[in-house]
């Protein structure tokens, strides 16, 4: 069946393909040249859609010219003033603009608002934003008077950019929300997506990332349903990305997004913009030779299309790529200056980083005078701006500040760019979201530690420390929207993960089920990265008069990293101590170092290399330095930098035989140390399967704990499990474990039914009082953002367990076994978890298997 002619144009926005379709069976039925010139637009607009922009100004030239032979001044309008909005969406701004001078000429009414759009979309393209505005203005009061509500949602939509590209987030959104309903009522598919899509772009202005990832998470499913493959979305999904601190997917999404342009063709203009968000991905990445040809080859184009406002971005990414790998000098400093100033008078949002970059090169230039101009410019903070905006302009007060040598006014710059931070991240519900996010403020948090370390000065050190350290975990997460379908996809999910463990390789059907593996893990985080913050769960800052008052006999041990060199401050008999070590790689490959020999002694059952008395000598030289002889003699509080989580503290001399604990932070350790056990003394034990040891902690354990849960031989499932878990005072699991460094929200514990993930911890209402995990390497944590882990042991702090104990290594099941009963019976004479570790330790005397057992395990909290 043949469309009529005045159904193409609004299908060929709607559906592009189905326009096609039925631009092509009306051609082919010969029509006359009025229906023609309608044919040859729609399939121009419809190919404009796809990316085949040069076939789609063949055929509106087509249109135009068919237009003009039929007489129809209307329609010869018409054409002309799509064929313009194209050449301009093409890079030839110029040509374009000619075109839709003259039908805004020649028109009047409705149609002069629809050739307005047109108009403002180029103005758009070009960066006109004001000018774009003012014709979009023009345009919504003549469709509005008109009747017409497509041509309506068009013009609002197209304001809303205008608005959004001035910063009127309001005006903005209340535009696209309009559009969106009018789009709804008028069946227009694709527009309505790219609405969704726009509220989307509103919402990352305003700071919401849940929010911004959900509308395009939408607007994607959308774009998909019609078979666009639509590069704006690449290119908002990137910014929302790299605001959420996920620099790593920012640019792959990027990266595909111009393989896939430069394979399957499209509008000149989009390439540019992508491969403009491309390098500011690399750059966010610390990939700068990336962000510099990436930078480079979308000036050029931005050049060519003659689009001043794009060009200078465009140059700006690409003097942060030559100062990333390492240029300096007075040519790149002229250059940044002039970048800065010329960003300034296209106010561009990129401006107060132009004079950032400026300043730091004046810095190492030891231009001073320039140095002050910039960063002043840098710190200057618009009104109503977003958080992110606020700290990057308070870095920029801060930096200016220490180059003057005001040392107070820098201190108090960061501690406000941190506080704005702050906001940003208790926007976001997820885990994964907050802790990524504090890499916003690492250089805000390193420049005041950097000043208490110049000053000698333990208090602001561990004070300055605390500020940043950890954030992530002291508020539980919140649960995403769509919870129900979150566990449907955790169960699809494990029963995928079983399916596929049972599969020998190269067993057919191997390569589906991981396809489908792949496919449930990124339904589940992209669910949970949805999920809102809430402002009201932010915690009280670190207090080191309620650290003195809960001490007592303890010593707390904090660990901080200040341009790769470890300093200790050591919190003892209401005294900080400030120890300097050493750097921090060398701490670094000593632990590397004493890890695998524990791997060793858990397979071979013998030594491999020194002795372990010596790899603790070491080890103790490496992360304590002089602070080894300051520990006193009652329980110790560790506190070390994220790559320093993870390792065997009682291989240590001073500590082989003491009450050690390890904290992510020193008020992480405080929250735990004031939770109260349960009233109830319920117990859970879980034995996943596939153990050597055939589960034999588990039945001596049984014995010990009568009235226990116990589950096993096919009752460990994940429900099962949580339930048993939920609120316990006491739990242990014996289960294989499985860091995964790549993705380390989905590291799991093997029961019978699959892998129990962090995302099915999180679900738990209240964690066990105590856990232990005789599982391997369960204590593993990948560092984050500024100083966050994410990890198995890590989701557990804020949801309320107070002490976690897990190996950092393989261990050997069956000698585990022995270690897990005795460690029972110092818990059941009312010793705490790090004490009753502490005397297993003690109880190995030289069976270096053993002793490597014992060390293996390390306890977080309490």
């Amino acid at each position: 069946m043949t469309a009529a002619p005045e159904d193409l144009l609004p299908l060929a926005l709607s559906r592009p393909l189905e326009a096609i379709s039925g631009a092509q069976r009306l051609l082919a039925s010969g029509p006359p040249q009025l229906a023609a010139s309608i044919a040859h637009q729609a399939r121009g607009i419809g190919l404009r859609q796809l990316g085949d922009v040069d076939t789609a100004i063949r055929e509106l030239r087509m249109a135009l010219r068919l237009a003009e032979q039929s007489g129809d001044r209307r329609r010869e309008l018409d054409a002309l003033a799509t064929l313009g909005a194209t050449l301009g969406r093409a890079g030839y701004g110029k040509q374009g603009l000619a075109c839709l001078e003259r039908a805004v000429a020649g028109s009047s009414g409705a149609l002069a608002g629809r050739i307005l759009i047109r108009r403002a979309d180029v103005l758009l393209v070009l960066g006109r934003h004001q000018d774009a505005l003012e014709d979009l203005r023009g345009a919504v009061i003549r469709l509005r008077r008109a009747g017409d509500p497509v041509w309506e949602a068009r013009s609002r939509n197209y304001r809303g950019f205008a608005h959004l590209a001035l910063g009127k987030t309001r005006q903005a959104d209340a535009d696209f929300a309009v559009a969106e309903r009018l789009y709804a009522s008028a069946k227009q598919a694709f527009e309505f997506a790219e609405a969704r899509q726009n509220r989307g772009l509103v919402a990352f202005a305003r700071g919401d990332l849940p929010l911004a990832l959900e509308y395009l998470g939408e607007a994607g499913k959308r774009f998909e349903q019609l078979g666009v493959a639509w590069p704006d979305l690449a290119i908002d999904r990137c910014r929302v990305l790299l605001a959420a601190g996920l620099t790593a997917e920012a640019k792959a999404e990027a990266d595909r997004a111009v393989v896939e342009m430069e394979k399957e063709g499209g509008q000149p203009t989009k390439r540019a913009e992508l491969l403009f968000t491309a390098a500011t991905a690399a750059l966010a990445a610390a990939d700068p030779q990336t962000a510099r040809k990436r930078a480079e080859e979308a000036r050029r184009l931005f050049a060519a299309q003659r689009r001043s406002w794009w060009s200078a971005r465009a140059t700006a990414a690409q003097l942060e790529a030559r100062f990333l790998a390492g240029e300096r000098g007075p040519h790149l400093l002229r250059q940044a200056v002039s970048s800065a100033t010329r960003l300034d008078g296209l106010a561009a949002a990129e401006a107060p980083a132009a004079h950032l970059l400026a300043g730091r090169l004046a810095l190492a230039a030891d231009r001073r005078a320039t140095a002050d101009r910039q960063l002043k410019r840098s710190g200057e903070l618009r009104r109503g701006a977003p958080p992110l905006a606020r700290a990057a302009a308070l870095l920029g007060k801060a930096l200016q500040a220490e180059a003057l040598g005001n040392m107070d006014r820098m201190v108090t710059a960061c501690a406000r760019g941190l506080d704005a931070l702050d906001e940003h991240r208790l926007m976001m519900g997820a885990t994964e979201l907050r802790a990524r996010a504090t890499a916003h403020g690492a250089e805000l948090a390193r420049l005041t530690l950097r000043d208490a370390v110049r000053r000698n000065d333990p208090i602001r050190l561990i004070t300055r420390s605390e500020r940043w350290r950890a954030t992530a975990l002291a508020a539980a997460p919140l649960r995403p929207p769509g919870n129900k379908q979150l566990l449907a996809d955790l169960a699809a999910l494990r029963d995928v993960v079983r399916r596929a463990e049972g599969l020998a390789p190269g067993t057919p059907g191997g390569t589906a089920l991981e396809r489908e593996r792949r496919r449930l893990e990124d339904a589940v985080r992209s669910r949970t990265l949805k999920a809102h913050g809430d402002d009201a769960r932010a915690i009280a800052g670190f207090d080191l008069g309620q650290l003195f008052a809960e001490q007592r006999d303890t010593t707390l041990v904090e660990m901080v990293d200040v341009d790769d060199f470890l300093s200790v401050v050591v919190v003892r008999d209401r005294r900080p101590r400030l120890h300097p070590v050493g750097p921090l790689s060398d701490a670094v490959v000593e632990v590397q170092r004493a890890l695998f020999s524990l791997r060793w002694l858990a397979r071979a059952r013998r030594t491999a290399g020194p002795p372990l008395d010596v790899i603790g000598t070491r080890l103790s030289s490496a992360l304590l330095g002089d602070a080894a002889r300051d520990l006193g003699h009652g329980p110790v509080v560790i506190v070390p930098p994220g790559r320093l989580q993870a390792l065997p503290w009682h291989l240590l001399p001073e500590l082989a035989n003491r009450a050690v604990s390890v904290a992510p932070s020193a008020a992480t350790w405080l929250r735990a140390r004031r939770l109260r056990p349960p009233t109830g003394r319920r117990v859970a034990l879980v034995l996943g399967p596939g153990l050597p040891s055939g589960g034999a902690e588990i039945s001596q354990l049984s014995e010990q704990y009568p009235e226990a849960t116990v589950l096993g031989s096919g009752a460990a499932t994940a429900e099962g499990v949580l339930d048993a878990l939920d609120g316990a005072w006491l739990a242990h699991i014996a289960a294989h474990g499985t860091f995964r460094a790549d993705s380390p929200l989905f590291s799991s514990l093997r029961l019978d039914d699959g892998p129990l993930t962090v995302y099915d911890f999180e679900r738990l209402k209240q964690a066990p009082y105590r856990l232990i995990l005789s599982s391997c390497e369960s204590a593993l944590a990948q560092p984050v953002g500024a100083d966050e882990l994410l990890g198995l042991t890590s989701s557990l702090v804020p949801l309320g367990a107070a002490g976690i104990m897990a190996s950092v290594v393989p261990v050997n099941d069956r000698a585990a076994v022995p270690v897990m009963t005795l460690l029972h019976d110092n818990l059941h004479t009312g010793h705490a978890l790090a004490e009753s570790l502490a005397l297993v330790r003690a109880g190995c005397g030289d069976d270096p298997v053993a002793v490597a057992t014992a060390c293996s395990f390390v306890v977080l909290g309490v």
